[in-house]
């Protein structure tokens, strides 16, 4: 079985990008949220307005996999056209291009290292790192990851994550992203004061929403749940961490078509310039690729990666807050005697 570069190498025939196939799936997905949009203002009841909004949030995930390719190099290469579609995108999600790229370059490169940092990604700390933390740490730690965190994506991450804090982090390079929150709001404001609040609700902050908590669990599950094999910098390997701390997230065809094929992220962080579109082809004809650590939208699996918050090292997994805090209360008591 091929390792390393070596591995890396092999992937590398599936970054051809088809770039008539990236057009017709994004003007297809373009077209079908616009459709939404309108069938969210003509649709004369509540409940279909509700469904459509829902809809509407789902394909805002599978718009998003678009920027995401797009800003690793894999989709819309050498397309201006292709990068002011993209750019909007960025600010529709309030991440626009100087601040996901800072970030989410950055999480590659450490994806599954013990930084403690929540730069691009959720912090990640081992037994030993959570016992040496003030209580005050633990607690802020603890919020971070909390599910409530993850679920309200849109104001905790994006809004305050990528507009806020990479706007304090550095002024002159994330001008955008402070005017890209005041532009989200201002479109907010318009579709209300023109269509109502309930209308202008589900046809922007609803979808947003959604879609900003999907994608939020979908990042936090696919490098914290239960198969996940953690190391520390000094054994720290490139393809172990995409291979051993990268999920394949389980789900209907209908579910990777919303996602793109996002839930194929193992086979993503071994070679970030496959486009979406050949993730599966990859997986399918690379056999190293085809026995990754596993999860899925059921709830014991969503119960399960929630309680994937510590690396203890001894036991060769990662576990809850509770089981970490009454070792680390062992661990005092022991000392203490």
């Amino acid at each position: 079985m091929r390792q390393g570069p070596e591995l890396v190498r092999a992937s590398n025939e599936f970054t051809e990008e088809n770039k008539a196939l990236t057009w017709r799936l994004f003007l297809t997905t373009l077209a079908v949220q616009i459709g939404l949009w309108v069938g969210i203002v003509m649709a004369p009841w509540f409940v279909a307005k509700l469904a459509l909004s829902v809809l509407a949030g789902l394909v805002g995930v599978r718009l998003f996999i678009f920027y995401h390719d797009h800003q690793h190099g894999a989709l819309f290469r050498k397309s201006k056209l292709g990068n002011v579609f993209m750019t909007m995108v960025g600010w529709y999600t309030i991440a626009v291009p100087s601040v996901w790229k800072e970030t989410h370059d950055f999480h590659h490169r450490n994806n599954a290292k013990m930084t403690g940092s929540s730069i691009g990604s959720y912090p990640t700390v081992n037994l030993k790192m959570y016992g040496a933390i003030t209580e005050k740490q633990r607690k802020q730690l603890k919020a971070v990851r909390h599910p409530i965190t993850i679920v309200l994506g849109l104001f905790t991450t994006f809004m305050t994550g990528f507009a806020v804090h990479a706007f304090q982090r550095n002024r002159k390079k994330h001008w955008a992203a402070p005017v890209s929150l005041i532009t989200w709001w201002a479109i907010q404001a318009g579709l209300v004061w023109a269509f109502g609040w309930t209308t202008g609700l589900l046809l922007w902050m609803f979808p947003t929403a959604l879609h900003s908590a999907a994608g939020s669990y979908l990042f936090y599950a696919q490098h914290n749940y239960p198969e996940a094999q953690l190391r520390d910098r000094r054994k720290w390997k490139y393809d172990h961490a995409a291979l051993q701390c990268s999920s394949f997230f389980e789900m209907s065809p209908l579910m990777h078509w919303f996602t793109g094929n996002i839930g194929y992220h193992h086979v993503h962080h071994l070679n970030h310039r496959i486009p979406f579109y050949r993730l599966p082809e990859a997986m399918e004809k690379m056999p190293e690729l085809q026995n990754p650590g596993r999860t899925s939208w059921a709830l014991k699996d969503i119960r399960a990666c929630l309680n994937c918050s510590v690396w203890d090292e001894s036991e060769g997994r990662l576990i809850s807050f509770k089981e970490a805090d009454a070792k680390i209360q062992a661990a005092g008591a022991m000392a203490a005697k």
